[in-house]
């Protein structure tokens, strides 16, 4: 989808934002013991930390890693869009998944010396959660979002090289 480095930062800030949020809440609720409107304003503090880590950790670390792990099992050109775009997907979540739960245990659990423990529960709770909302949820919207936010320079490239 990006075809500029300034497409793929803006693609990756929106996609973080979407995918932590998210995330955020659910980990809320679960501590909470299930979801309220409360639960939506309790995750805007967290946001502010574990936005810019995430965009972080994507933009440097994972998503190069990602897209060769994916690449292993799909060919761009060669096989489906939608089979590359669920690979890639895939892979981040396998990669980001772990990281993130790291982060959150380490900056909001205070798991003591359980810290292995309690990130691995923490990463298993959060693992179905994060690759259903990426592959139905958030992907599709966030996708969606940046073909209009960049439907002009998209159509244009397309143009040109059809041409």
């Amino acid at each position: 989808m990006p075809q500029t480095k300034f497409q793929n930062f803006i693609f990756t800030v929106l996609m973080a934002l979407v995918m932590v949020y998210a995330m955020i809440c659910y980990n809320i609720s679960l501590e909470t013991g299930g979801m309220s409107n409360q639960v939506f304003l309790m995750a805007l503090g967290e946001l502010k930390i574990m936005w810019p880590l995430a965009i972080i950790l994507e933009l440097f670390v994972f998503d190069r890693v990602s897209k060769k792990l994916a690449f292993r099992f799909v060919a761009p050109g060669k096989d489906r869009p939608i089979l590359v775009i669920l690979s890639i997907s895939s892979m981040i979540v396998c990669l980001m998944c772990p990281s993130m739960s790291l982060a959150a245990t380490l900056l909001f659990k205070h798991p003591g010396r359980e810290a292995v423990a309690v990130w691995m529960q923490t990463t298993v709770m959060n693992f179905p959660m994060a690759l259903c909302w990426q592959i139905f949820f958030c992907g599709p919207f966030v996708r969606l979002l940046f073909r209009t936010i960049f439907r002009k320079q998209l159509k244009k490239n397309t143009t040109q090289e059809a041409a």
